[in-house]
Formats: structure tokens, C-alpha cells, sequence
């Protein structure tokens, strides 16, 4: 995502007031690293076949996440809950994936960033339970 989205959606009109802000930067890395990780294990054939539906499918929920999240109206607690829970339980499922394949730097670098988009659902989830 290029640099003017993403100081769009920090801005502060962008934001709802008194809501919780989740971080876009560390979603959208989290669907970069996917998406790079799953051209690779396509390309590595068939020792890393498992790896790249689980990365995409993980970039594909990141991504209707932050589109989602991105929405002012619509989102009520109870839907944005189960989202996060979505978000996360396919961001552990694909850091889990990759880090079978722990001696490839590409599944590593995915493994962190699905452990950082997970962190900061996780972050979020407690945000609006408070």
C-alpha cells in the first residue's frame, strides 16, 4: 500500500472517536510477507505446497480485515470480535505453517509478521473489550 493511503488512514478523520485504532502498517506487512512467502513456496514446488494456501489465505483475511476495519459505519463490536478472531486464527495457522519450514528465510520473515498482525489483533480485541 503506497505511503499517501496509509497516512490516510492515520489520520485522525479517519479514525472514529473514542474507538480503538488497530495498526494498518503492521496488517499490511503481514500481507506483503504472506503473499511474498506463498510466490515462493509456489515456486519451491512441492516441499512447501502446504505453505503457500496458508499463507494466502492469510493475506486474503488480513486484507478483509483492514478493508473492514477501514469502514466507518456497519462494524459493531460483536462482528469486529469475531473478525479479529478470524484474523487471528488464520495468522496462527499460517505462522505455524511457516515455521515448519524453519530453514527458509522467506517463511521465517512471514512467520514474524503474522506473529506481529496476531499481537496487534490481539491488542485490538482487548481494546474494545475494555
Amino acid at each position: 500500500m503506497d505511503s499517501m493511503m496509509m497516512d490516510a488512514m492515520s489520520d485522525e478523520a479517519m479514525t472514529m472517536r473514542g474507538a480503538p485504532a488497530m495498526d494498518m502498517e503492521l496488517m499490511q506487512a503481514c500481507i506483503d510477507a504472506c503473499s511474498a512467502c506463498e510466490q515462493a513456496c509456489t515456486i519451491c514446488a512441492t516441499q512447501l505446497m502446504s505453505c503457500a494456501p496458508a499463507c494466502m489465505n492469510c493475506a486474503d483475511m488480513c486484507s478483509t480485515m483492514m478493508r473492514s476495519m477501514l469502514r466507518m459505519q456497519g462494524m459493531t463490536p460483536p462482528v469486529m470480535m469475531a473478525m479479529l478472531d478470524a484474523c487471528i486464527a488464520m495468522c496462527q495457522q499460517c505462522m505455524d505453517e511457516c515455521m515448519e519450514h524453519s530453514d527458509n528465510a522467506v517463511c521465517m520473515m512471514c512467520a514474524q509478521s503474522c506473529r506481529a498482525c496476531m499481537d496487534a489483533c490481539m491488542a485490538m480485541k482487548d481494546a474494545i473489550a475494555a
